[in-house]
């Protein structure tokens, strides 16, 4: 089979590259998935998992990705709940080769069924974000109806569905980020918006959630905006400034059908719209991944489509 691989840490995304490789081993309680589009994220190829095993031991060459959206190829030994040539899209494991190939191997549990009505490209684009704003926002943050949340990085791929989940359970949405992403963070349901470049972050007053995509400066000015009681909720890394009467949490994505359940019904009931941004074939994944004009044109997740549209 095809896919996108990785030798040499040291490379960059210059040593990404279009391979061949073996077609996966389903093991116990796998899936083996034929992908027909794919989501990654830029910085994987600092993330120590995608160069060794849970054990600590090399496994290039790494296939990175770990957004995926397809059909069931194979069932493992032992594997229930899912059927060969069934619509599933899902997250792969991180310490695994992930999800730009032709194949991926993955857990049956970190999948979930992708109605017929759901495009494999829209699907490809839900699960990191979606499970990130899920989690950011209620599991961590407990976020409710009436409370007040701050998003940081509100229009990409995490920031842009936290704002509509929020906004979905009745709670008063801050946006933030560049100028340009204004008009279309209010619409997608923020209450308002904060230029962090122009704008005194410290000016929004106090909230009951910051969720941070930022780190940084950023991260560290967020902690006197959550009043007593409230959470400060980021992905970026562990703060080094916490609230002074709250909560600070840092937190890794974790796989979770009944969650990606609930979001993709959102998609089809038009409640939910993941920022799918450029679509571009496996063959052209290396230059994806590239920083600058390069990599990405345009807002919204750039998504690769592994199989052609129309294809069964």
């Amino acid at each position: 089979m095809q896919a996108v691989t990785v030798h040499d840490r040291d490379a960059g995304t210059g040593g990404l590259a279009l391979t061949e490789l073996p077609y996966p081993h389903a093991a116990e309680n796998d899936v083996i998935v034929r992908v027909h589009a794919a989501g990654f994220t830029r910085g994987e190829l600092s993330w120590p998992a995608t160069w060794t095993d849970r054990a600590g031991r090399d496994r290039t060459p790494s296939v990175p990705g770990h957004e995926l959206s397809g059909v069931v190829a194979e069932l493992g030994y032992g594997t229930t709940g899912l059927t060969v040539g069934q619509r599933v899209f899902g997250l792969a494991d991180w310490t695994r080769d992930g999800s730009l190939a032709e194949y991926a191997a993955v857990e049956a549990r970190n999948l979930a069924p992708l109605p017929a009505d759901v495009d494999h490209v829209v699907a490809a684009a839900l699960p990191v974000s979606g499970l990130t704003a899920w989690q950011g926002l209620f599991d961590h943050g407990r976020l409710t109806a009436g409370q007040t949340v701050l998003v940081h990085g509100a229009v990409g791929g995490v920031g842009s569905i936290a704002v509509q989940l929020a906004r979905e359970v009745g709670a008063r949405v801050i946006a933030t980020g560049r100028s340009a992403d204004r008009d279309t963070a209010l619409g997608l349901g923020a209450d308002a918006f904060v230029d962090l470049r122009a704008d005194r972050l410290e000016d929004t007053g106090q909230v009951d959630v910051v969720f941070d995509v930022i780190g940084g400066e950023i991260l560290d000015r967020s902690a006197a905006l959550v009043r007593p009681g409230g959470t400060l909720v980021t992905i970026a890394a562990p703060p080094t400034v916490r609230p002074e009467d709250g909560r600070a949490v840092f937190f890794v994505v974790e796989p979770d059908r009944a969650t990606l359940t609930g979001l993709v019904q959102r998609v089809r009931d038009g409640r939910l719209t993941p920022a799918v941004g450029e679509v571009r074939p496996l063959a052209e994944a290396p230059a994806a991944f590239a920083p600058g004009p390069a990599g990405r044109r345009g807002p919204g997740r750039t998504i690769i489509r592994v199989v052609p549209e129309g294809t069964a």
